[in-house]
């Protein structure tokens, strides 16, 4: 692991190689052959992951008849299933399928965008307080019995709030026409801790019924999945997915540090401007809809840098696979593991993903030599 220093300080990480092969946004013949593997497996296991998914649970339905009943409703043939097995597979089954696919897909490619514009590893989207912010107004909605919604209340306002949380973080920490890295840091941090305060305010007034449903919230959880929650998050999903990969040689060149980026004709402040935007786009719409789930962002970009370098032409898109990955994975374990009780799918991440992250702090304090 290579450390190199942005001019604003911050300890930036170049994993994956030394020499040529690991310089930011080298394009080598083995890097590509190596895109192409993770790429092909990440998609292979995805696949089967989902129709792992979509047959077992409380209700087993067997894989060939997934298929079946999914080329029967595409007109590809098939056959249609009993009415209780087509009632779980469409609309139980189906639509948590989707909705793991899509919150993941946007927590990995945040967690992707995040570490590019902070040039730290280790940053994730709750850095700059949009998971927070949007836990602050799911939380409200709930504690001050808000409706006006209807059913989209809880979701509205912790989409709401998530955008407003950056909004403000990121004007705070402008100065003089400027967003230093640091500070846009360090008031992410007063953020969270302000937002943590309001939780727990809210918490303190809440009834008994109010509380079990904040603390379910807060959890982290897919068992809420119906079609129009998939449908709510889906533009916000696909618009950042698509977008976020337009950055990818920019970041490249912002990895280099911020006055050759400039050099090179990379409006840095633009650029942060406009993927903190898109960060906040994906983890608001991922949060409001599943709550708070944590380390999909921070594990697994980092997985996939250390697989194939620090390039984000396949960084970023790997991510978003990634993360659907660990998301579908895990909302299946969160069903089947305890059967037939149900795991909050937030604290199975946190489990597995708290250990892994101690090893990495220990990984790069051993290969830097310590942190002074």
């Amino acid at each position: 692991m290579t450390a190199t220093t942005h001019d604003t300080g911050v300890v930036k990480d170049a994993s994956g190689g030394s020499g040529e092969d690991s310089a930011p946004g080298t394009d080598t013949p083995r890097r590509r052959g190596n895109a192409f593997v993770l790429t092909v497996a990440l998609s292979a296991a995805l696949l089967v992951g989902c129709l792992l998914s979509a047959g077992l649970g409380a209700y087993h339905i067997p894989l060939g008849d997934v298929l079946s009943s999914v080329q029967h409703r595409t007109g590809l043939g098939g056959h249609a299933l009993d009415r209780v097995g087509e009632s779980v597979l469409w609309n139980v089954r189906l639509p948590r399928v989707v909705l793991a696919l899509l919150v993941g897909a946007s927590l990995g490619c945040a967690g992707a965008l995040m570490q590019g514009v902070f040039g730290n590893p280790l940053a994730e989207p709750g850095v700059i307080g949009i998971s927070a912010g949007a836990a602050v107004g799911a939380v409200g909605s709930i504690a001050l019995g808000l409706s006006f919604f209807g059913n989209w209340t809880i979701t509205v306002c912790a989409f709401a709030a998530g955008l407003v949380t950056v909004l403000l973080v990121y004007a705070l920490s402008r100065s003089g026409g400027r967003t230093e890295v640091v500070t846009l840091i360090l008031t992410g941090i007063a953020v969270n801790a302000f937002a943590g305060a309001l939780i727990g305010l809210f918490i303190f007034f809440a009834d008994n019924a109010q509380i079990t449903q904040i603390t379910f919230w807060q959890l982290g959880s897919l068992a809420q999945a119906t079609w129009p929650k998939v449908l709510a998050v889906l533009p916000c999903a696909v618009l950042g997915l698509l977008v976020a990969p337009f950055y990818a040689r920019k970041l490249d060149l912002l990895a280099l540090g911020e006055r050759p980026a400039r050099h090179l004709g990379v409006d840095v402040e633009r650029l942060r401007i406009v993927l903190v935007l898109v960060v906040a786009l994906l983890t608001a719409a991922a949060v409001a809809v599943a709550g708070i789930i944590t380390f999909v962002g921070l594990l697994v970009p980092h997985l996939l840098r250390m697989a194939n370098g620090p390039g984000h032409r396949f960084l970023i898109p790997g991510s978003a696979l990634g993360g659907a990955l660990v998301l579908v994975a895990g909302d299946l374990a969160a069903r089947t593991v305890a059967d037939p009780a149900e795991l909050p799918l937030g604290v199975l991440t946190a489990l597995f993903g708290s250990p892994f992250f101690f090893w990495l702090l220990r990984r790069t304090r051993r290969r830097q030599g310590g942190w002074a």
